[in-house]
């Protein structure tokens, strides 16, 4: 939005604004009720301006720092690397002394400025929405995040642009540097491994491509053997309206009750989350 016009969504945005309200409705609610735990914050790393249009209505809806303001964080954080949105975004939260609009990368602003205000022994925590427009954020990140233990984090893997631009059927065709995102996404080349499987040919042994599942599998597998996070549930994959997958929605925490809530509010969802072709 260079123009600082909104962006049209569609139906599978939405949905994942209604799951983000419901959690953190949830969120805010139990972790105002615990003495011990003085501050809960909010972190949006993609955050956007705050607010979007509706394709399906056409009308002007809450994005997800709106939707997190209208519950009671002691903080929110919200992080854009686009200029046009970080001044909405303050505008959005203008008169409020609760919220820091950060604009810059967010794989630098978490490490550095953010995530160090949300230790567990400083009985801190936060909730963490990681919503890019591609293969963000950076693993060292994620990992980063889980190793923390204080935050729960929704996380958008965009499948899409995966399969578009790096897990193509002859991976020798794909570009070094397209091979060098995913790695930095991952954290390293593993990936391969749960993108191609060897199979018999004429000539030997051929690299076939796995699917979608396997991929998203290794991915979830990653979260909780390598980040640390001890709760991941299935994620919620989102579909356009040709009933391709755009992304896979994940949540991971380390509180038992957070997964609890989050695979029901999934679950509830799953069977509808489908998109219109935003």
């Amino acid at each position: 939005m260079a123009d600082g016009k909104l962006d049209e969504v569609g139906l599978w945005t939405e949905i994942k604004l209604r799951i983000l309200r419901d959690y953190s409705s949830a969120y805010s609610t139990i972790l105002g009720k615990q003495s011990i735990i003085k501050h809960y914050a909010y972190i949006d790393g993609f955050a956007g301006p705050g607010r979007h249009i509706s394709k399906a209505s056409g009308q002007e809806i809450d994005g997800s720092p709106a939707i997190a303001l209208s519950q009671k964080f002691t903080h929110y954080h919200f992080i854009d690397l686009d200029g046009h949105r970080a001044k909405r975004l303050r505008e959005l939260a203008k008169g409020r002394n609760d919220v820091t609009v950060y604009e810059g990368d967010c794989n630098e602003v978490l490490l550095n400025e953010v995530l160090p205000r949300c230790r567990f022994d400083d009985f801190r925590r936060a909730l963490c929405l990681l919503d890019p427009y591609g293969l963000n954020p950076n693993w060292k990140v994620v990992e980063s995040i889980g190793k923390m233990k204080s935050v729960e984090i929704f996380l958008n893997f965009m499948i899409m642009d995966a399969n578009m631009n790096v897990l193509w059927t002859n991976p020798n065709r794909v570009s070094a540097s397209q091979k060098e995102r995913m790695n930095i996404f991952w954290g390293d080349d593993s990936w391969e491994k749960a993108a191609y499987r060897n199979s018999p040919g004429l000539f030997g042994d051929m690299q076939e491509k796995t699917n979608n599942e396997a991929v998203i599998a290794a991915y979830r597998q990653r979260l909780k053997e390598v980040a640390g996070f001890k709760y991941v549930p299935e994620p919620l994959a989102m579909r356009n309206r040709t009933g391709a997958v755009v992304y896979y929605l994940f949540f991971a925490s380390h509180n038992e009750t957070g997964e609890k809530i989050a695979r029901d509010i999934f679950n509830k969802f799953r069977s509808g989350a489908t998109g219109d072709g935003d």
